[in-house]
């Protein structure tokens, strides 16, 4: 399929989503792999799994990048080899991809009512205005996660703590933003976050 959605949050800022339709023969023939690339996914025994990484290499190609342009530091933290920052998300048949001049993160999550079962690790402060009998529950336990995972893939730092460490300000019925704080040591960052939902799925990015 084509390209699903482009999003545009700032002039320094672009949002990719693609909607994985194709099979793993039509998406590996549309894409160049680095060696260690095609070992990686070849390697991978869920065929969505590679499906997933494959579909965000053709998301690169929206951008005008190749798959040689990505490499990952020690952390596991994406990086483009201009300088430019990316962060990368994939989801049973949806993957993103944003890249910006600033720091950001991003993470697509299906909705899905076994996420009460993990609430309780990785909610804290978020407690205090939850509803758990609303019936928008589910999508704002989703909103939160997604927040809180773009966050940590941001801020690409062992022992950051989704519970302890990041907290997001109450989202407003309608509304499709937020701010959301790291709290970690020495160091308190806010950050400006965007959310979107779609055929039972939730995107969040956080752009410092």
């Amino acid at each position: 399929m084509p390209l699903y959605k482009t999003i545009t949050p700032n002039s320094q800022t672009v949002v990719k989503i693609w909607k994985i339709t194709e099979s793993f023969d039509e998406l590996i023939q549309a894409v160049s792999l680095k060696p260690e690339s095609l070992q990686r996914v070849l390697a991978m025994k869920s065929e969505l799994h590679q499906r997933g990484f494959l579909s965000v290499r053709r998301l690169l190609k929206e951008f005008g990048y190749a798959d040689a342009d990505l490499f990952y530091d020690e952390n596991g933290k994406p990086h483009l080899n201009d300088g430019k920052q990316i962060s990368i998300t994939h989801s049973f048949h949806f993957a993103g991809v944003i890249i910006s001049d600033s720091i950001i993160g991003i993470d697509i999550e299906k909705q899905r009512d076994k996420i009460t079962v993990i609430a309780h690790k990785f909610i804290d402060y978020e407690g205090s205005y939850l509803n758990k009998k609303a019936p928008d529950y589910i999508k704002k336990l989703t909103v939160i996660w997604c927040i809180k995972e773009s966050l940590y893939k941001l801020f690409a730092t062992p022992g950051l703590s989704f519970k302890k460490h990041c907290l997001v300000i109450p989202i407003s019925d309608n509304e499709l933003e937020t701010i959301a704080w790291v709290d970690y040591k020495t160091k308190k960052q806010r950050y400006q976050i965007q959310f979107l939902e779609f055929e039972d799925f939730t995107c969040a990015y956080a752009i410092k």
